[in-house]
């Protein structure tokens, strides 16, 4: 039974990538997502205009993860190409470099720690922080986590999160966050000058949604679901942040693909620099990383990963806000 830092060296053989795939599954990608841009702005007959439109936004989802892979310089390191194609997709996308790397560096590193988990992630309160907590703490806290607040990932995460929050903070050391607003902006203003309103939305609007409402989520499931532990800094390591804290969600086919593998999360957050085209060979291959924690797409397990809400370290999982009140009652008898 492999564990510690001998999983971690299993995997190794897998975190090469076969450069001509990294560039075909790229450009594959990107031609497939100009054509149905292309087809949502002139095809002729309206439902499929719509249909083109919310492939688009699945097929943003892939490409996004593609530029996640570069980020962690897991494909097509140093080709200058490469940098120019995802720098301006990742301006594109409202995740600039600059916010994009920095955040999700640190989110690997200190993954399911319990008091840095959040940053690059959602925040993560403890039972006895949540009732410590002034009313408009909490509010704050359960808005951030709300299943409005993901699917409204668009503006939510990426517009307002990746986008001003980033620039606000540190103007100077983010200015493609700047930059990707202000050309948003211009494309929307455009499209609906030249174009008319029903192609900002079918252009613009539908598929951010749908890609940012998608990823929103995928961060959500990710590390937040059944099952899911934190640790304080003294009893965290990364092999069992990554198998423990990181789920593997079982799709079909069609999901894979649009998600790009992703739902490898484990094995991702095991060693980043496996590509995404090898995960699943990695699995298939290493008998303990098919002993993940799981999630899905379904509608059942959806419910479940947002109705967590509290980490309760005397039940050593995450509680709903039901589940807390329950637990929270003889300690405010105690008080009493």
């Amino acid at each position: 039974m492999l564990t510690g830092k001998q999983l971690i060296l299993a995997t190794k053989p897998f975190a090469k990538e076969t450069r001509w795939k990294s560039w075909y599954y790229t450009f594959s990608t990107a031609v497939i997502l100009a054509g149905l841009f292309a087809g949502t702005a002139f095809l002729p007959w309206l439902l499929l205009r719509i249909l083109c439109s919310i492939l688009s936004g699945l097929v943003i989802v892939r490409m996004f993860v593609i530029y996640h892979d570069y980020q962690h310089h897991t494909i097509l390191y140093q080709s200058k190409t490469a940098k120019v194609l995802f720098s301006a997709f990742g301006v594109f996308i409202l995740a600039p470099a600059s916010i994009w790397k920095r955040s999700h560096d640190y989110h690997h590193a200190h993954n399911s720690k319990l008091f840095t988990a959040s940053i690059g992630s959602y925040p993560i309160m403890t039972q006895q922080k949540f009732l410590e907590s002034t009313p408009a703490e909490r509010r704050s806290y359960l808005a951030a986590r709300h299943p409005v607040t993901i699917l409204f990932g668009y503006f939510s995460m990426f517009m307002i999160g990746m986008c001003v929050r980033s620039f606000r903070s540190s103007p100077s050391r983010h200015l493609d966050s700047l930059l990707a607003l202000i050309l948003h902006f211009v494309a929307a203003t455009l499209l609906f000058v030249y174009m008319g309103w029903l192609s900002l939305v079918l252009l613009l609007v539908v598929p951010f949604f749908i890609a940012c409402g998608i990823g929103a989520y995928l961060f959500y499931a990710q590390h937040n679901f059944p099952g899911v532990t934190f640790r304080d800094k003294e009893g965290w390591c990364h092999d069992n942040a990554a198998m423990a804290s990181s789920s593997y969600m079982k799709t079909n086919a069609f999901w894979n693909w649009v998600t790009g593998n992703i739902g490898y999360h484990h094995i991702h957050h095991l060693n980043s620099r496996i590509p995404f085209y090898r995960l699943p060979e990695t699995m298939a291959a290493i008998p303990e990383l098919q002993q993940a924690k799981t999630t899905s797409f379904s509608p059942k397990a959806i419910a479940a990963c947002l109705k967590l809400k509290i980490w309760s370290p005397e039940a050593n999982k995450m509680i709903t806000i039901k589940q807390l009140q329950t637990l929270s009652v003889p300690t405010r008898a105690m008080a009493v």
